[in-house]
């Protein structure tokens, strides 16, 4: 090999660089906040788990008030009762929360990223317990980078002792909506849960004590798809959280009573709080990033630094791309949230909402299904009366014994031979075999084949139900040749 090549191999060695396919993220020490935003943050957090970690444990006549039993196939929501028959309404309310991510987005943001999303509610509540038994920030930096002592341990091992305590509780709770919460909290007390329910209270136990305590950040990062596609959502007008550049900068340290003119600087006096306080890190003065979830805690703690430099508060601040760059007063700003993206939103999901509860309020209280009897489609019968069998299941869907009568029409001279009187008790379901016969006469006047028939199933008025209802299921009678 010649001088030159040797020297220009050598020089290729030096330019080659190794790049990691993996990053390690430094830890995240999220410092405490408080303000206005982080009492409306705590405020999400107490009404979400109240109601998730509460509603079990309420009775609703004589039952579990709300209760998803998958075993009964029956789905308890109050003072409803909904069967597997009833999806279209989980679809609805699919729907009507897709549609209100569509529009809180549109207007404002990561409204539900930062405050009632699960991953940032239990993320904030071990947040919580991490600074009580660990201390803030610079303390727990000091408490990782120190060697292991019985001090340190006794900090660490009641800190995670602690998040498991959550953690199964959070399973527990969870597992309390499919199976009655009661009944599982005493199987749990004497070690006598069953193989399914103990897997998915570990199961969501563990999920909670890793995505809250271990994960954090990299769920909203790069686990959640949402930070992916919200920029689809986003527009000029969409009020998200910004960092006033102008005012700002340059940025710089200074004394209180220092002259921002005359020492050419901006508002920012470059403490970096707004980065320490951030649960994603990342520093809002750089523009909106997506891994920006909307805490707004860079809003309260740098407004607390304005207030202690007796500075204007706002420069970080909730405004749109278009407020902060054509300087439009709150009052515009505001004004433009109501653009036609935005009450387009808000009328489709207002029609949704509306059909929907339109829908539930006029449900029928009971559901009628016919089966043919497949053992005897059609025979002959004494006296040459042409007889069809089927099965009626008659469902009520409401919480007091009712009772139902059945008749059936379609052919002229049709009788049917059912009880006069069905009871059925609350939200059960009752099989009925039913015989439908037709004299010869009629029979002959028909013709052979296949004949539409409706059953009519009338539930007997009663004083407390109001009107007598009716459903009417079609089926077919049979003609032999």
């Amino acid at each position: 090999m010649t001088e030159t090549a040797a020297a220009t191999a050598a020089d290729d060695d030096a330019r080659e660089v190794v790049v990691s396919l993996y990053q390690k993220q430094d830890k995240i020490y999220a410092r405490a906040v408080s303000g206005w935003f982080a009492g409306w943050r705590w405020a999400l957090v107490w009404a979400t788990q109240l109601v998730f970690y509460g509603l079990p444990w309420l009775e609703w006549n004589g039952r579990q008030a709300v209760l998803f039993d998958l075993g009964a196939r029956r789905f308890y929501i109050f003072g409803l009762v909904l069967y597997p028959q009833d999806f279209i309404y989980l679809t609805g309310l699919l729907i009507v929360c897709a549609y209100s991510l569509f529009l809180f987005t549109t207007v404002a943001g990561r409204l539900w990223c930062g405050y009632a999303c699960p991953q940032t509610v239990y993320t904030e509540i071990f947040m919580w317990v991490e600074r009580h038994l660990e201390g803030d920030r610079m303390q727990r930096i000091k408490l990782d980078a120190a060697p292991w002592s019985l001090a340190k341990l006794a900090r660490k091992g009641g800190k995670h002792a602690v998040w498991v305590a959550i953690g199964l509780w959070t399973g527990l709770s969870f597992v309390g909506y499919f199976t009655p919460i009661r009944t599982l909290t005493v199987s749990a007390a004497s070690f006598g849960l069953g193989p399914w329910e103990s897997f998915w209270v570990l199961f969501y136990g563990f999920a909670t004590y890793g995505n809250a305590g271990w994960m954090r950040e990299q769920v909203c990062k790069y686990m959640c798809p949402y930070a992916r596609f919200q920029s689809v959502m986003f527009d000029k007008d969409t009020l998200v959280i910004t960092y006033d550049a102008e005012r700002g900068e340059p940025r710089g340290t200074r004394g209180r009573k220092t002259d921002l003119k005359a020492a050419n600087l901006g508002s920012c006096i470059d403490c970096g709080l707004c980065v320490q306080v951030c649960p994603t890190g990342i520093d809002i003065r750089k523009g909106l990033q997506y891994e920006c979830i909307g805490c707004t805690a860079c809003i309260d703690v740098c407004n607390g630094v304005m207030d202690k430099m007796q500075y204007p508060r706002g420069l970080i601040r909730y405004d749109t791309l278009n407020g902060l760059s054509r300087h439009l007063p709150r009052s515009e700003v505001v004004r433009r949230v109501l653009r036609p993206r935005v009450l387009v939103y808000t009328a489709v999901l207002g029609v949704i909402v509306c059909a929907l509860a339109a829908s539930l309020w006029l449900r029928s209280p009971f559901k009628v299904d016919v089966v043919r009897d497949r053992g005897s489609l059609a025979r002959i019968v004494e006296d040459g009366w042409v007889e069809n069998v089927y099965r009626l299941q008659i469902m009520n869907t409401t919480e007091s014994r009712q009772h139902y009568r059945v008749q059936a029409s379609g052919l002229a001279g049709l009788v049917i031979d059912a009880p006069a009187d069905l009871a059925v008790d609350p939200a059960q379901a009752l099989w009925v075999p039913v015989a439908v016969r037709l004299p010869p006469q009629a029979a002959a006047s028909a013709g052979p084949g296949a004949h539409r028939i409706d059953f009519i199933v009338e539930r007997v008025q009663d004083v407390a139900e109001g009107a007598p209802r009716t459903q009417t299921e079609k089926s077919t009678f049979l003609l032999p040749r």
